[in-house]
């Protein structure tokens, strides 16, 4: 499907039913597959052969919709993990192991945050968050000698500062190491980092992709451009042999293509079990299915609640990277071209209590920890998903006391700011 549209890729990739097969992507729900001999399984054990023999590992159900990610997203190869958190833990975890040090932008989504800065660090990976707006010195500055990876967010969440993925792409190959971006926000339909230079793609597929609240999942992408063998020295888990596996060497044998994926599955997924049940896959397929059509209502409900805001006496800021501007809109333009996604971030003249007051009037909108669905929802991240940050991280993140994130849905524009206005009204 690589010479599709999006729109298309959306409806189509990743299966094809022969005659007399099922329309719909079937579900694989078992957690077991029988073979006929034990040199059979022995040779999938081996990564002699493709197939499945433990759905803590592959499910078919599963591959079928990570395939259609991978070409949405333009990339060689894909997996489906059981959430987002899942995804950005093991596209970090296969290239950087205990000692290492990774690059990050310091705006990324608290959850991220919390798992680099308090968890990570625990298993012996060093951070350091850089400005997603510092200049290439004070990002080449970051680097040691043992990083092995730079992470950043298209839009970040909930700051939506905008990543200038050529200047971090730039930075990551200048010494040796690959970019690994979030794209969850903008989704393939608005953004493909990799047409920028980003090396690995990720998402919280619980967002746009499946748009309807159903399932939690994540994806992790690759690109298939990292030449690894390049740096074998920096890279040991994927240039040199894997005992587990009887010694096979990933990216001798797998290629660039399907080196990270297949070292990422047969090891971290072995280990670690964090796969997405098929029956989420299967939602989550069609979710993806009407992606392309939901997401231009998302960025007009967005932009239409933005402007709104934008001059609103009770209101102290807005920010949007759709909004004309806005100090990422020049970036969203050249990265995201079609529209950006349907968050919205503001602030409050009153402060924190006017915030927490707004979000107890709103009638449409309700409080979730959730984003990016079909129904609109709010959010105050200093009280919620940014809750463990203290005030000097708050301020990194981008994110203030008083602010508040609002994802708009795909419900009628009008309804929305009517909502917003008669709660701005109350307080």
């Amino acid at each position: 499907m690589s010479n599709y549209k999006i729109n298309t890729k959306c409806v189509q990739s990743g299966y094809t039913p022969g005659n007399g097969q099922p329309r719909q992507i079937p579900i694989i729900q078992s957690t077991t597959f029988k073979y006929a001999t034990s040199e059979d399984m022995g040779k999938l054990f081996d990564l002699e052969a493709s197939g499945y023999f433990y759905t803590r590992l592959q499910n078919p159900t599963n591959d079928m919709v990570a395939a259609k990610i991978c070409d949405m997203e333009g990339g060689t190869a894909a997996m489906l993990t059981s959430s987002g958190q899942a995804a950005n833990f093991y596209a970090v975890f296969n290239i950087a192991n205990c000692g290492d040090h990774v690059v990050a932008s310091s705006t990324i989504y608290g959850g991220t945050y919390n798992l680099f800065h308090v968890t990570m660090r625990k298993m012996g990976i060093d951070f350091t968050f850089v400005s997603p707006d510092c200049s290439r010195e004070e990002l080449d500055a970051a680097f040691r000698p043992n990083t092995k990876a730079v992470f950043g967010e298209t839009i970040a969440n909930p700051a939506l500062t905008v990543l200038d993925i050529e200047k971090f792409a730039a930075a990551a190959h200048a010494h040796g190491v690959p970019l690994i971006v979030d794209n969850t926000f903008a989704t393939p339909v608005n953004c493909r980092p990799f047409e920028w230079g980003c090396d690995i793609v990720t998402h919280s597929t619980t967002k746009y992709m499946d748009g309807h609240g159903a399932g939690v999942g994540g994806c992790i992408v690759d690109s298939g451009r990292f030449d690894w063998m390049a740096y074998a020295d920096r890279f040991p888990g994927l240039t040199t042999p894997d005992d587990s596996y009887h010694g096979i060497t990933y990216a001798e044998k797998f290629g660039q293509g399907g080196a990270f994926i297949t070292k990422c599955t047969a090891q971290l997924m072995r280990d670690f079990g964090s796969i997405q049940s098929p029956q989420n896959a299967f939602l989550l397929n069609l979710g993806l299915e009407s992606l392309h059509v939901r997401m231009p209502r998302h960025c007009e409900n967005g932009l239409a609640v933005a402007e709104f805001l934008k001059n609103h006496p009770k209101i102290s800021f807005v920010t949007y990277p759709g909004l004309e501007g806005d100090k990422y809109y020049e970036l969203a333009r050249k990265y995201m071209p079609n529209g950006t996604c349907g968050v919205v971030s503001f602030g409050f003249q009153g402060g924190r209590t006017a915030a927490e007051a707004f979000m107890k009037h709103l009638k449409l909108a309700a409080i979730e920890t959730h984003v990016a669905d079909a129904r609109t929802c709010c959010l105050h991240p200093a009280s919620a998903t940014h809750r463990q940050m203290n005030d000097q991280e708050l301020a990194a993140a981008g994110i203030t006391p008083d602010l508040v994130r609002l994802s708009c849905g795909i419900e009628d524009a009008g309804d929305l700011i009517a909502d917003i206005a008669q709660a701005l009204e109350q307080i």
